[in-house]
């Protein structure tokens, strides 16, 4: 049998040395500075814990908040990670906020972080108010290597389906120039998928709304400035025209659908 001496108890710093590196949890951002406002938070997460009650893994506070761009109207917005499989919205007020939540399993979360052009720009600045086994910790760590990553490649199969999307509801607008209010409402649809397709087709993540058409100009200057007329527009005719100009621009380089006839 071999002797003590033969078999040396490691040191301490031997020790330390066969232990991989963890990685730091995620930064938290600062709480909102605006009176009142964290304790609405923490009414709102209250809310959801008991709601939930013991399948709730995670709140997490998303949105303009945590983007330190909050207004007077701004809501509260929260996804609530659960365990098992959960699809459902709920809309509160608290006090004179509104508060949007989320549920969601937060297994099928995890699987949808990798494909969704979304959710990693969505989680990479999101602030945990609740959690459980540091699971939502480790899901806004993925977010943020995720993003690094870049969003998902657009196929070109993709690429024609948003030009076929966005050439269609313009076509549908035209039709209709005849009655101003439909045409206007069907344009806000094309622009929205005119804005959905420019990221995409860019390979930028998707912004906010209201942050859309500011990036979109920071990155193309003259798009940006169709698409500021466009929005501005005085007449159904210029914004017809306009629109045109949007789609004719991005998708120059997309070809059309196949002719099967």
């Amino acid at each position: 049998m071999d002797s003590p001496a033969a078999h040396p108890i490691p040191t301490s710093e031997e020790l330390k040395a066969e232990l991989l590196a963890m990685p730091d949890p995620p930064e938290q951002p600062d709480p909102i500075d605006e009176p009142g406002y964290e304790e609405l938070v923490a009414i709102a997460a209250r809310h959801v814990r008991g709601r939930r009650g013991g399948d709730l893994v995670s709140v997490i506070l998303v949105g303009s908040s945590v983007r330190r761009a909050i207004t007077t109207h701004s809501d509260i917005d929260l996804i609530a990670l659960v365990k098992g499989q959960a699809d459902s919205h709920e809309i509160v007020r608290v006090a004179d906020r509104l508060v949007d939540i989320r549920y969601r399993g937060h297994q099928e979360f995890e699987e949808d972080l990798p494909y969704s052009p979304r959710l990693p720009s969505l989680l990479r600045k999101a602030r945990i108010l609740f959690d459980h086994d540091n699971i939502g910790a480790k899901l806004i760590e993925r977010a943020n290597h995720r993003f690094r990553q870049g969003p998902p490649p657009v196929s070109i199969n993709e690429q024609i389906r948003m030009k076929a999307e966005c050439f269609h509801w313009l076509g549908k607008a035209r039709d209709l120039a005849d009655k101003p209010a439909t045409a206007q409402y069907i344009l806000s649809i094309f622009f929205d998928d005119f804005i959905n397709s420019f990221f995409r087709l860019r390979g930028f993540w998707l912004t906010t709304p209201a942050e859309a058409p500011k990036f979109m100009a920071s990155r193309d200057a003259e798009l940006g400035d169709l698409a500021g007329r466009f929005l501005t527009a005085a007449t159904l005719a210029e914004r017809l025209n306009l629109a045109r100009d949007l789609a004719d621009n991005l998708f120059k380089d997309v070809p059309n659908p196949a002719r099967i006839d």
